[in-house]
């Protein structure tokens, strides 16, 4: 199977890069893990509100007549230039493409800390999208700690299924958080969606200490401000902010930049022919990933003229996300959660205590097998980049756990 532009990801820049693409007649698959287009942001599911832009932007696309959408399709790996090796439910297949956009989005930051590890203990991300997919939290008392956005959104997610949100906690300080809300005056809409999201259990300069429990959690320990709290609870969520998923783009040869993937002003990569938008390029909001896109979908199929017409809206945009950049920088007491035998690695059991002394991944590798579990170090990637400094695992394939068939096709391609 052969495209002239294939789309990696169905989120808000996926979408609206095959629709910007789509009136230039090319052939066009979108290749995405959910069961249905949206991405993170936009997941479905039976305690889902979708918005309604999202709900027009699924209906336009599945209507594009010369637009495959691949839903619940992973990709395995490369299977030389310009093809890759995907796998769903039932098969696995090569496709190739002469164009690449990805928008793989971006996966929440985790850090340990004591309990962590306990059943009851989640991402604010993973929280958010467990409701969405029907888990029953009413009645549950939560506790939702971390940094940025996302924690008042996980929060408003949890309401709704009829969950008591006792605390946010928030790490960053309260000026900084001041200082985010004064220049949100740039982005009307933006300020409506927090004032819409203001909670009362919202504390600024707060931050988990400890997950508390014996078989799964049972309270969670707080340091705010210049005391510590323990609040009893059924379930906390605790992200740090969002990494960019840039595994397939770096496998591809990509080039990274402050731990994203970097683009010009096409969205275009540093190899020919491959470019990115939303998330994968850096954290920004649905508003900055659907103008990014927009402008990869264009450029893609060589219409420049109507991608540097949306130029200004990037740059409106990607003023928001500097902003939160900036205000939302995690502070340097962060690094001191984790004990001696927290564990980091979770998949290899591996504790902090065995790392602490490591030069960098690979040692650790030698030692203790740490970053290769079956996540194959996205977790504890991330928390060692954070903790010690160490450059994260170069991705290697299979990218996902994937059938001994799949894996066959590659065989087969080569013979």
């Amino acid at each position: 199977m052969k495209v002239d532009l294939l789309i990696i990801g169905a989120g808000p820049a996926g979408m609206a890069a095959a629709l910007a693409a789509a009136p230039s007649g090319a052939r066009i698959a979108i290749i995405d893990d959910n069961p249905a287009p949206g991405g993170q942001i936009w997941r479905d599911g039976p305690q889902a509100h979708l918005p309604e832009k999202a709900r027009r932007l699924r209906e336009v696309l599945t209507e594009g007549h010369d637009i495959q959408v691949f839903s619940g399709t992973r990709v395995v790996a490369t299977a030389g230039a310009g093809r890759l090796l995907l796998e769903d439910a039932e098969r696995g297949w090569t496709l190739a493409y002469d164009t690449l956009i990805l928008c793989t989005g971006a996966r929440e930051q985790l850090l340990p800390f004591p309990g962590w590890t306990l059943p009851g203990v989640t991402g604010a991300g993973g929280l958010q999208a467990l409701i969405k997919g029907g888990l029953p939290v009413a009645g549950e008392r939560i506790v939702i700690a971390g940094s940025g956005p996302l924690l008042l959104a996980s929060a408003a997610t949890a309401r709704r299924a009829g969950a008591t949100v006792l605390r946010i906690a928030e790490q960053a300080s309260l000026a900084a958080m001041a200082g985010f809300s004064a220049r949100l005056l740039r982005w009307p809409g933006k300020v409506m969606q927090a004032v819409g999201l203001l909670d009362a259990g919202y504390r600024t300069s707060s931050h988990v200490l400890a997950a508390l429990g014996r078989d799964r959690l049972e309270a969670v320990r707080l340091q705010q401000g210049e005391k510590v709290v323990e609040v009893p609870c059924d379930r906390l969520a605790c992200g740090f902010g969002l990494i960019p998923n840039t595994q397939l783009g770096e496998l591809l040869g990509c080039r990274l930049e402050q731990q994203a993937i970097a683009v010009d002003e096409w969205q275009a990569c540093s190899l020919e022919h491959h470019f990115a938008a939303g998330e994968c390029t850096g954290f920004g909001g649905s508003e900055l990933a659907l103008v990014e896109g927009a402008i990869a979908g264009h450029a893609a199929v060589g219409r420049q003229d109507l991608a540097r017409a949306l130029w200004p809206r990037r740059r409106h945009w990607q003023g928001f996300a500097d902003a939160l950049a900036h205000s939302f920088t995690l502070a340097p007491a962060l690094k001191t959660l984790a004990q001696p035998d927290t564990l980091v690695c979770r998949c290899e059991d591996v504790p902090f205590a065995e790392l602490a002394n490591c030069r960098d991944w690979t040692d650790a590798k030698l030692h203790s097998r740490c970053g290769m579990g079956a996540c194959q170090g996205r977790v504890c990637g991330a928390a060692g980049q954070f903790l010690f400094g160490w450059t994260p695992p170069a991705p290697r394939p299979p990218l996902t756990p994937a059938r001994i068939e799949t894996l066959a096709c590659l065989e087969h391609e080569d013979a």
